[in-house]
């Protein structure tokens, strides 16, 4: 898939997200942590795509290594920014990073962020385990 394919459908993906946060009544005027996932076997190609990243302005947290189930190593990092949902902005990001991802023959895996409700909401779910908890994310 050539990198304009995987931008339009990408495009489609942040409207998704973002009106399913909004639909779930997530806060319209929060600011949210966006985490954009990048990871590959090659962890050289990887930590040059994380400095890119950096350069463009993003957090870059450092580099996990996850072993797949058939015994692959895959690294893995997030590029973190923090704004309103913002389909521009979100659209402007992804086609930053995907031309990064391309440049550096890593896997750009989307983006993701937490719900964000009042402080009533917030109080109430402080008592799920980590697994429910981890259902917020979208």
């Amino acid at each position: 898939m050539s990198v304009q394919q995987q931008l339009q459908a990408q495009q489609q993906e942040n409207r998704d997200i973002v009106d399913s946060l909004l639909n779930d009544g997530s806060d319209a005027d929060a600011e949210y942590t966006i985490e954009h996932h990048f990871s590959s076997s090659d962890f050289d190609r990887l930590e040059k795509a994380a400095v890119d990243a950096f350069k463009l302005g993003f957090e870059v947290n450092d580099a996990e290594e996850v072993e797949l189930d058939d015994g692959s190593v895959l690294f893995c990092f997030d590029a973190i920014a923090y704004h309103a949902l913002d389909v521009a902005l979100l659209d402007k990001a992804c086609e930053q990073l995907l031309q990064l991802a391309s440049k550096h023959k890593v896997d750009y895996d989307g983006w993701g962020t937490y719900f964000m409700g009042d402080d009533e909401d917030i109080e109430e779910d402080e008592d799920l385990d980590d697994e429910d908890e981890s259902s917020w994310r979208h």
